[in-house]
């Protein structure tokens, strides 16, 4: 039995025709009839019934139909990732990052990716949790830097680095000196990500505002972590924020007070698709790991 018995098969299984058949298959009628019959033959079952006016399935043809299928697609899906790790020199390969984690070190991954692989066309996205996961269990996406939680038996993952928070503030406008200090602020505005969006991220703000034994004043939202910032550098509120976010925004005008005495941290996570072992897959993950490693020495 070979693949393209197979792929007769499942044809004439679709078209119930094997004129039909045989000229979407680019073959002659008789050839293909000769190619049933062999896998008729090698199985010991007929697939079809067939007579001058038509040719419908049996049930042993339903059956091994319904398997076929699920069989070839398998092995396409196979082929494509076997290729893709074969000819890792070539191509795209799509990283995607959501923007609160932001910082050098992804720019120094795309640097390192770039000289390693030079004929590899990469491509950087700034997409939420949410929307990453989706994009790779569907195979849109190669790499994706995301927070946890996440909940997949598609994807594979694991932990970069955890993540406190910290309270953001303009130091012109607000006299802040320690975390204790969140809770005379509960007649201030808040600005904060677009529970919708980040989830997770509201839901933070909500338990740490709560050990301070008030609710925050949201008063605006955004789905970007920089026109969060953007906005608290104007003044126009305060905010509480990842604290790698003070590597990428550190301006004159802010002032980044870690909130150590919370206990809430948020865990960042390296995550691609499960069983497919990209080579570049494997050097993002290492390189990262040793900046990680270097930052905290």
């Amino acid at each position: 039995m070979e693949l393209r018995h197979l792929k007769y098969f499942l044809k004439l299984a679709e078209e119930l025709s094997f004129v039909r058949a045989a000229d979407k298959l680019f073959i002659s009628q008789p050839p293909l009839s000769r190619q049933i019959k062999e896998l008729e033959t090698e199985l010991g079952a007929t697939l079809f019934e067939r007579n001058n006016k038509r040719v419908i399935l049996t049930d042993a043809g339903k059956y091994y139909q319904k398997e076929i299928q699920e069989l070839v697609q398998n092995l396409e899906r196979i082929n494509l990732t076997t290729k893709k790790i074969s000819q890792n020199q070539s191509g795209e390969f799509r990283i995607a990052y959501v923007s609160s984690t932001f910082s050098g070190d992804i720019s120094k991954l795309l640097q390192f990716l770039s000289d390693k692989y030079p004929y590899v066309n990469f491509r950087l996205y700034e997409v939420p949790t949410v929307k990453q996961i989706a994009a790779l269990e569907e195979g849109k996406i190669d790499f994706g830097i995301i927070r946890a939680p996440l909940h997949s038996p598609k994807i594979a993952s694991q932990l970069w680095f955890k993540d406190s928070f910290s309270l953001v503030f303009n130091r012109n406008k607000y006299n802040i000196t320690s975390e204790e200090d969140l809770a005379h602020l509960k007649e201030e505005t808040f600005v904060f990500f677009n529970k919708q969006y980040a989830p997770y991220f509201y839901d933070a703000l909500l338990q740490i505002c709560a050990q301070y034994v008030f609710n925050p004043k949201v008063v605006h939202e955004s789905n970007n972590i920089s026109s969060i910032i953007q906005l608290v550098k104007n003044g126009l509120g305060i905010s509480i924020v990842p604290t790698a976010i003070k590597k990428s925004h550190n301006y004159p005008e802010l002032e980044f007070v870690e909130l150590k005495k919370t206990a809430l941290f948020t865990d960042i996570l390296l995550a691609t698709p499960k069983g497919n072992p990209s080579e570049i897959s494997k050097a993002a993950i290492a390189f990262l790991m040793e900046q990680n490693s270097k930052n905290e020495n």
